[in-house]
This record gives C-alpha cells, sequence and structure tokens, in this order.
C-alpha cells in the first residue's frame, strides 16, 4: 500500500541520518582545533543548506575563531534548522558583538521562532523534529572549545542562536 511505502521511506530517511549523524560525531574533536575566519565558515555552511527564498547576510568582518573543524557542520545544523522548522523563513542573519570579556555571534531568522518551553530542551540528544540530534551535535563542537550556544529569540518573531566565544579564541 502507499501508505506502508511511505513509511518505509521515512524510517530509511531517518536510518540515513542517524548514520550521517554517527559519521559526524566520531570525528568531533579527533584533530586539533585551529583558526577559523567566521564569514568564510558560514558560507560555504551555506552550500550545501537550500535555502529557498530566504537571503543569509554574513556580518562578521574578519572575525576568526579558534575553534574545531567541525564548525561548518555547526552553522550547518543552524542555516538547516532555520529553514527546515522557521515557516516562512526570509532572511538570515549572522553578526557579532563584544560583551564583556568575550565575543558573541548571533544568527537569528525572520521564521516562527522557538516556543519558551523549548529553548533549553532543543539541544538535548533526542529533541527535535528529525534525528534530535543537530542542535545536540552544535553546542558539543562549539563546547570542544570553550563556546557555549543558547536560544534568545521570540517566538513568533523569529530564532535567535547566540554562541559565546571566550575572549582569547577569538581575534579580528
Amino acid at each position: 500500500s502507499v501508505e506502508l511505502i511511505t513509511k518505509l521511506n521515512q524510517i530509511t530517511d531517518s536510518i540515513h541520518r542517524l548514520i550521517a549523524f554517527t559519521g559526524d560525531y566520531q570525528h568531533m574533536g579527533e584533530r586539533d582545533p585551529v583558526w577559523q575566519q567566521v564569514t568564510s565558515v558560514v558560507n560555504r555552511a551555506a552550500k550545501s543548506v537550500m535555502l529557498g527564498e530566504a537571503t543569509l547576510t554574513v556580518s562578521t568582518g574578519s572575525l576568526e575563531v579558534f575553534a574545531d573543524l567541525m564548525l561548518e557542520k555547526a552553522f550547518y545544523n543552524l542555516l538547516d534548522n532555520a529553514v527546515a522548522h522557521g515557516g516562512d523563513v526570509t532572511a538570515i542573519g549572522v553578526v557579532c558583538h563584544e560583551e564583556a570579556e568575550d565575543l558573541v555571534i548571533v544568527v537569528e531568522d525572520d521564521g516562527a521562532g522557538v516556543p519558551a518551553s523549548m529553548k533549553d530542551a532543543i539541544f538535548h540528544r533526542g529533541v527535535g523534529r528529525n534525528t534530535g540530534l543537530g542542535l545536540f551535535l552544535t553546542k558539543e563542537i562549539l563546547g570542544i572549545t570553550g563556546m557555549s550556544i543558547k536560544e534568545t529569540g521570540e517566538e513568533g518573531k523569529g530564532a535567535r542562536f547566540e554562541i559565546t566565544v571566550p575572549g582569547d579564541r577569538c581575534r579580528m
């Protein structure tokens, strides 16, 4: 029946995503962190995301961060989530600003946003609509070099992810 074939396709897709996640996750922290220019990393990540109607604006200048080589995968997950879960996202922006001794990279969109009750849970393994591993992996990748991430957007006005980079792990 058509329903059975549809269900099998969904299960196959889910298994494929889990295998891909496992492949990504096994290499995390395997190699030493390196200095990476944020604009270049985000733009490379964006090439693998079906942005559709969304325009991406990266305004981080010459900012470099000392991060795991999987930093591109972290930004890929954030961009992919924006278009996959944000509804009618038309704009995604990446900016940075100083905060005390640290630097904050903000990735935000104009989509549906994240419900207040889910802001912490979305970073836990198994939470989400697909594998529930993308934001968990993102948090782990960033954590390797002492970065942290939180969601500070307002539901109905868009998602806003703030990545805090320790002052000694960033440079212009």
